[in-house]
């Protein structure tokens, strides 16, 4: 049996946790309507445009809480169910998507690192693991060195992406305050849309750390 999988653990327990714990926020307050009604595509429109970015169109993308700011095109994708959909939650996950779109025209630093390094992490994440096995597998510690170079280069990645959205997460929670969209007693079910996806990233990066952690362990075995 393979000890070092017992680092894991920790984080895999934390993923489900976060994993359920958004699932049942998210379902929790996607029930609920906002008092005023407004859907999240609306929502997402007033935020941009009080910011200075009524130039950022907003588009309705596919599939289950798909929604992202697109930093290259400057376009912001919200899911069906969020644009068209009068919730708490739906505005919410509109508004944290408006903080980034905010972060990206204010030059929020730690975004424009991230937006900087995701291209170059994305291929170091899918060619980490294939050298990792074959370094495992072929006992030449050199391809297994360079392997554990790339896989740090995703856990630096995500410790960028933590503040970035928990910096969006509260950009969101000022706007929505600011510009009325949630009353003051809706804000308590928004924090916790937010906070829950937010603990999704914690999560993500405390996997990422705990493969980290196993590799070097397989590293000093061998």
């Amino acid at each position: 049996m393979d000890y070092t999988i017992i680092v894991l653990i920790p984080a895999m327990i934390l993923a489900f946790y976060a994993q359920a714990k958004v699932g049942n926020a998210y379902r929790r307050y996607s029930s609920i309507p906002n008092r005023n009604a407004m859907t999240g595509a609306e929502a997402a429109r007033r935020i941009l445009d009080s910011n200075g970015l009524s130039s950022v169109p907003i588009e309705v993308v596919r599939g289950h809480l798909t929604d992202h700011y697109d930093p290259r095109k400057k376009v912001m994708r919200l899911s069906h169910e969020v644009y068209n959909g009068t919730s708490i939650a739906s505005v919410s996950i509109a508004a944290h998507e408006s903080g980034h779109a905010i972060q990206h025209a204010a030059g929020y630093t730690p975004i424009k690192v991230r937006n900087t390094i995701a291209p170059i992490v994305s291929i170091a994440s899918n060619l980490a693991w294939p050298l990792l096995l074959l370094g495992l597998f072929t006992q030449y510690t050199g391809l297994f060195d360079i392997g554990i170079l790339l896989f740090v280069s995703v856990v630096v990645f995500q410790a960028v992406t933590l503040p970035v959205e928990y910096n969006a997460s509260a950009r969101a929670i000022e706007q929505l305050d600011a510009l009325g969209i949630v009353y003051p007693e809706e804000r308590t079910g928004a924090k916790k849309v937010l906070s829950a996806a937010a603990l999704t990233y914690v999560a993500a990066m405390a996997m990422a750390v705990a493969n980290l952690l196993r590799i070097l362990l397989l590293r000093n075995r061998s």
